[in-house]
């Protein structure tokens, strides 16, 4: 059993996700073995609010190349979760708006 730390890693801070939070969408990195359930009640459970939907994407790694060697970053997995309208804001973005 996965605890909500381990599902939930850290938030997304782009251009396009401090858009997306005037709107009550909040974007995060998420575990590539997670379903929507287990993100919807993991969001719920760490900071205590009520989640109305998750979208979730698969997000490829870059090819990165230094010098003649070519690597590849790792593959990830996006969650953008919705809240409800009656829902009270995240915390952690309150500032970043």
């Amino acid at each position: 059993m996965k605890t909500p730390q381990d599902i939930v890693l850290k938030p997304v801070i782009t251009e396009r996700s401090m858009d997306a939070l005037q709107t009550g969408k909040y974007t995060f990195k998420v575990d590539k073995n997670a379903n929507k359930i287990e993100i919807k009640n993991a969001v719920e459970k760490l900071f205590d609010v009520s989640v109305a939907k998750v979208n979730t994407m698969n997000c490829q790694g870059r090819t990165k190349r230094v010098g003649s060697s070519i690597g590849k970053k790792a593959d990830w997995k996006k969650a953008i979760v919705t809240l409800k309208e009656d829902s009270k804001t995240i915390e952690f973005f309150d500032g970043m708006i």
